[in-house]
């Protein structure tokens, strides 16, 4: 049995050197910080932020009071040559995504010590376009998207 020792592996880095940060990671940090100021503006304080369970990761969960919605958020960029034609990143979403993100809700509400309480709890999708500067060039909120 082999032992690993990150010092030596040949993808060891020098000390001080970084790792180039990956463009869809930031991407989809940017679109996640844009779907919380949406959030925020419509009366939401955002509870969780790339949520860690044993299922995986939940982008946004927002309560208002009333509604506790678990969001998923979608970001794309847009060519210089789209013109109009934007993509559409809530098309993506597919029927296994959204079992995923159902089970994602069930075990993070599992793992909470306390109950947050809300009479009505939500599964909306946030669809993200910027352009080439990060300005935003749409954004849709699909409440109850399933």
């Amino acid at each position: 049995m082999r032992s690993h020792d990150p010092q030596k592996s040949s993808r060891s880095r020098p000390s001080g050197e970084q790792r180039r940060p990956d463009p869809r990671h930031a991407l989809g940090r940017l679109g996640e910080d844009l779907a919380a100021t949406h959030l925020e503006r419509r009366g939401f304080a955002i509870v969780d932020r790339n949520a860690r369970t044993r299922y995986g990761e939940i982008d946004l969960i927002a309560f208002d009071g009333v509604v506790l919605a678990f969001v998923e958020v979608k970001t794309r960029r847009a060519s210089a040559q789209a013109g109009r034609h934007l993509p559409a990143p809530l098309d993506g979403l597919r029927p296994r995504q959204r079992a995923r993100l159902r089970r994602l809700a069930a075990a993070w509400l599992a793992d909470r010590p306390s109950p947050l309480l809300a009479r009505e709890l939500r599964f909306d999708a946030i669809g993200v376009v910027v352009d080439a500067t990060d300005s935003v060039l749409r954004l849709d909120h699909v409440e109850g998207a399933w």
